[in-house]
């Protein structure tokens, strides 16, 4: 299996380092990024209505059930072969305009005070995340953390071939954990994990400090089970209000393919293309 890398140069190594790693959807920001990213799309023409509608039903499962990993990994390899061929380029110039608009009201004020405790502490905050790595570099940037692993789609001549060359997912969470463990000495025992799906537990097991995040019905049987604790973070509120300009202009930097995991978002955009 490809090795997870991360959007961060490499740095130092401190032995017993604390590291805290973070999911992205639900968890730093309050709905799915592909979800999200949906509406402009839709107001653009760029996806039609029933493409939407499936992505926001897809939500709205993952939502009330919680992620199905079998459901989830079937949806990942459709998306990954409807997106062969599309031009990185026109993808990420298609969102840049839009993605400051979409994430920025999303975000939880109460993950970016912890984000920025966990700093005051001298962690290193690792984003975590099976969205794609062009949505998840800059966020993470943006947020002032450390460094970020996340789905990396293969790219040949300046396209997406349609295969993945590394899907942050489930147990690959914390494939990725440990090998950030190896390469900058963090003391997996002193580290922390946040995340709301039950599909991360395996990253949760492998810290000594897990905790549950607006948890589904799954993870917070868990969570109850093994006495993690549980947040609830319920206030997104822009970050333009909270954090210096420079900073929120990363996040129109633009996404890529920005969430094969719930890809549905995508589908009214390859049907158009192929319509051509």
């Amino acid at each position: 299996m490809p090795e997870p890398s991360s959007s961060a140069p490499p740095a130092t190594t401190t032995e017993n380092a604390v590291a805290a790693f973070f999911d992205l959807d639900k968890t730093i920001i309050a709905s799915s990024s592909a979800l999200a990213f949906s509406k402009p799309l839709l107001r653009e023409g760029l996806i039609n209505r029933r493409a939407a509608l499936r992505s926001a039903y897809a939500q709205l499962v993952f939502s009330l059930a919680g992620a199905d990993a079998d459901k989830t990994e079937r949806m990942r390899a459709e998306v990954s072969a409807l997106c062969a061929g599309w031009d990185v380029a026109q993808v990420s110039a298609i969102v840049r305009e839009t993605l400051h608009d979409v994430v920025d009201p999303l975000v939880y004020v109460e993950a970016t005070e912890l984000i920025a405790r966990h700093r005051a502490d001298g962690h290193d905050v690792i984003v975590l995340s099976a969205t794609g790595e062009e949505v998840v570099a800059p966020v993470a940037e943006m947020l002032g953390a450390t460094r970020s692993v996340a789905t990396r789609m293969q790219i040949v001549d300046g396209c997406y071939s349609g295969e993945v060359d590394f899907y942050c997912y489930g147990a690959n969470k914390a494939v990725a954990a440990k090998q950030l463990a190896a390469t900058y000495g963090y003391d997996l025992a002193e580290c922390f994990a946040y995340t709301d799906s039950s599909t991360d537990i395996p990253l949760l097991e492998v810290v000594g400090r897990p905790h549950a995040v607006n948890p589904d019905k799954l993870l917070r049987r868990e969570a109850m089970e093994r006495d993690w604790p549980v947040l609830t973070f319920e206030r997104p509120m822009s970050l333009r209000n909270r954090i210096p300009s420079r900073s929120a202009g990363l996040v129109a930097l633009g996404v890529g393919v920005g969430a094969v995991a719930a890809g549905a978002t995508w589908y009214g955009l390859s049907r158009r293309r192929r319509s051509k």
